[in-house]
């Protein structure tokens, strides 16, 4: 499945730098695995698994290959949204192509200046808070004009005598959303049924998308970037997985480094990952996402599906015809696959289930469909 994060910013954030040092692992990703032409404002960039390099080892001595197969890892498209200034949501500045772009994308990553660099002017930009409610307030008033176009309950109602009338509901999922947006309330944060959010998801609205936070930070505060972002996460009101600490800066020397050279680079900074590694990570919990994994001689690789998937839709993934040729799943969790040996020494110790299409997929299961002809 696609998933595309915009990332967006005032002016000297760090947004750029930021960006560039993903493109650098977009390089490298595509170095090793061909790739279709990207647009230049465009990043894919590989989830970090360490899992796929045991499935390969696996595999590689279970198959008797005399090399190992390929890992094709789980991917998230970052998508470098045209600048922002308030007045946005008017049309100020590049403020149409900046919605139009945000609207396209699944989540939205805001760049907030958290380093002290006086060589950097701040441009509209006080704190890391009020960066991120500037671009949150133009956000909503675009939300907003959204709404505005849309017919209100008592509007929608006349000539209609059926409660149940599909303009109705509407009507009233848009009043209450209006309502919310113009107490200063964000669309994510309104409570909604099941049905509410069909209606709701089919407006398009911008404050609906989960979000991120970027902390861009000095180098110097990344030995402290748990607190950092702990002080950050209850500034916000967010989730501790919405706020990331980086020092972009810092993530683009890494880039430029070899992989051992980075490793060496972040124990002299004294921390374990890299900024990017773990906001790629944090931007697949933040969307309710997860992985299984499939190994064979072919490649070992990892399928992105939402949490809570069925067999039936993991097998989708891979590809539309399963869904209708789908005849079972044969399943193992991820440390027995590795203990046990892969498929056969899994299958020998009992330990690989047959499962049907309803089966609730889990994060790390590594999976082989069976299906008709």
């Amino acid at each position: 499945m696609s998933l595309s994060v915009g990332i967006v910013g005032l002016p000297n954030v760090g947004k750029s730098t930021l960006f560039n040092a993903l493109l650098k692992k977009q390089q490298a990703y595509v170095a090793n695995f061909p790739f279709a032409t990207i647009e230049p404002n465009i990043g894919v960039v590989p989830v970090p698994d360490e899992r796929l390099g045991k499935l390969a080892e696996v595999t590689k001595k279970a198959e008797s290959m005399s090399i190992l197969p390929p890992e094709v890892p789980a991917t998230v498209e970052f998508v470098d949204i045209a600048g922002l200034i308030a007045g946005a949501s008017k049309g100020e500045g590049l403020g149409n192509k900046f919605l139009s772009h945000i609207r396209e994308t699944s989540a939205i990553c805001h760049v907030v200046r958290a380093f002290t660099d006086p060589d950097i002017i701040k441009q509209g930009v006080t704190d890391p808070v009020k960066d991120f409610e500037v671009v949150e307030t133009e956000l909503a008033l675009a939300d907003l004009q959204t709404l505005e176009k849309q017919p209100s309950f008592s509007e929608a109602s006349k000539g209609k005598k059926d409660p149940n009338h599909p303009d109705l509901q509407r009507a009233k999922v848009t009043d209450k959303l209006r309502e919310a947006l113009s107490k200063g309330i964000t669309a994510r944060e309104v409570e909604l049924t099941e049905e509410e959010e069909k209606i709701a998801k089919s407006l398009s609205l911008l404050t609906s998308k989960p979000i991120l936070v970027v902390l861009n930070v000095d180098e110097g505060d990344l030995t402290k970037s748990k607190e950092i972002e702990k002080e950050y996460t209850e500034k916000l009101k967010l989730q501790p997985d919405q706020v990331v600490a980086i020092c972009a800066k810092t993530e683009a020397e890494l880039a430029e480094l070899s992989d051992e050279d980075q490793k060496a680079y972040l124990k002299d900074l004294g921390i374990e990952k890299s900024g990017l590694e773990r906001l790629i990570q944090n931007a697949f919990a933040t969307l309710g996402l997860m992985t299984f994994l499939t190994a064979g001689e072919k490649e070992v690789r990892a399928w992105t599906i939402p949490v809570g998937s069925t067999a039936l839709s993991a097998s989708g993934e891979i590809h539309t015809d399963f869904m209708k040729k789908f005849i079972k799943a044969d399943v193992v969790s991820f440390d027995d696959f590795i203990t046990l040996g892969g498929w056969k020494g899994s299958h020998d110790a009992g330990k690989v289930r047959s499962e049907g299409k309803d089966y609730p997929m889990q994060d790390g299961d590594v999976v082989e469909f069976k299906i008709g002809s």
